[in-house]
């Protein structure tokens, strides 16, 4: 058996789970077509948040579960262990945060593949569906608002987060 540390263990985690996001829609693609695979991915992410919110919730330190201050932890957290690049800003007291992306590992994914083309598509989808149903385990009256995407255009991602 190789022994591996845990820095090694977690990148051997982490490319599992992006590769096996993408062969599983690049699969159901070709057997439906784009559309079909990119609806259904979507129903995946409107699950697979709600599982890793809860995870970090349930790891964290923190005495607060739930509101915008346990959503910034959770999900800045959820940010780093996803290897973006980004940095954030409080606005409105503790009422509201901005994320920065400036490197989106998804969209890099989508250009090294050739697929550039379609990750407008995809990332106007995914990341909406996503994103609300993160803020959505803190409080449903948190919101994020996609204010910027790198997929369409732009240097940076920019999401708000508001109460």
């Amino acid at each position: 058996m190789i022994e591996l540390n845990d820095k090694q263990i977690a990148e051997f985690c982490h490319l599992s789970y992006t590769r096996v996001d993408g062969l599983w829609f690049m699969k159901v693609e070709e057997r439906y077509g784009f559309d079909e695979a990119l609806e259904i991915d979507n129903e995946v992410w409107k699950v697979l948040p709600k599982i890793q919110a809860r995870m970090l919730k349930s790891a964290g330190e923190t005495s607060v579960s739930n509101g915008m201050e346990a959503l910034f932890q959770c999900f800045t957290t959820k940010l780093t262990l996803d290897s973006f690049t980004y940095k954030t800003e409080r606005f409105g007291g503790n009422d509201g945060f901005r994320v920065v992306i400036t490197k989106c590992p998804w969209h890099e994914q989508m250009v090294k593949s050739g697929r550039e083309n379609l990750s407008e598509k995809v990332g106007t989808q995914i990341c909406s569906t996503e994103y609300s149903t993160w803020a959505s385990e803190f409080d449903d009256n948190i919101r994020f608002e996609l204010k910027d995407q790198i997929c369409k255009g732009s240097e940076f991602c920019v999401l708000e987060s508001l109460h």
